[in-house]
């Protein structure tokens, strides 16, 4: 039975897990640095991070989860997160990282849904994760795997039942090939899936011309 704490939101026994890094001068977007420098790189990724996880937060769809790469104590964490609702990521690789994180919550009691998301999307909005929250609890068409496409052959959110840990494996991290490759993989293990529409994300200098349109948005925590 979901607890009290819970209780307002839509999907109480669901969890949303967002995704994210320590913002540490030089050690995020690394791959835009040829267009933004070093401190561009940081604050953007602080706005992107802090954009999500307000948008998350505020949605009351399901409680959220923030795993991090370190320092759970970081003070842009704990702005917009309790402490307990903080954790480290474990694993070498981003599949392993999201199958540790899918296992830990799913074998819950409690908890019988997890949507994932990373910070990369930052036109990812509450009707978004509500849709994947609607697909993972329908049960007129039932399905294990939910998954939002990127339009570079990524994707910027998975929804899972059960921990499925084979769905992160042998998959090529940051390449066109990860949505291809988590196709394969989920066929390979029977599994039925739903797609939602694909969303860009911010990945690459070429990403950028599109964050034109949400300056605004991004302004609103380039000073955090």
């Amino acid at each position: 039975m979901p607890s009290k704490r819970h209780s307002s939101y839509v999907y109480p026994s669901s969890r949303i897990a967002v995704f994210g890094r320590e913002p540490i001068l030089g050690q995020v977007k690394t791959r835009l640095e040829p267009e933004l420098g070093l401190k561009g790189c940081l604050a953007l990724y602080r706005a992107m991070l802090s954009h999500i996880l307000v948008t998350v937060r505020d949605s009351r769809l399901a409680p959220m989860e923030l795993w991090v790469s370190s320092n759970i104590a970081h003070e842009l964490f704990l702005k917009y997160c309790y402490k307990r609702e903080i954790y480290l990521q474990k694993g070498e690789d981003l599949g392993q990282k999201m199958a540790y994180a899918a296992c830990k919550s799913l074998n819950s009691p409690s908890i019988d849904s997890l949507i994932i998301i990373g910070s990369d999307c930052p036109v990812m909005n509450r009707e978004y994760i509500a849709r994947g929250l609607q697909a993972l609890h329908c049960t007129s068409d039932p399905v294990d795997v939910v998954l939002g496409p990127t339009l570079d052959g990524g994707y910027v959110l998975i929804g899972l039942k059960q921990p499925q840990a084979g769905v992160f494996q042998d998959i090529e991290w940051g390449t066109v090939h990860v949505m291809e490759q988590t196709l394969e993989r989920m066929a390979a293990e029977s599994l039925k899936y739903h797609l939602l529409e694909p969303l860009w994300d911010i990945d690459r200098p070429q990403d950028l011309e599109r964050l034109e349109s949400l300056d605004a948005l991004l302004d609103t925590y380039l000073s955090v």
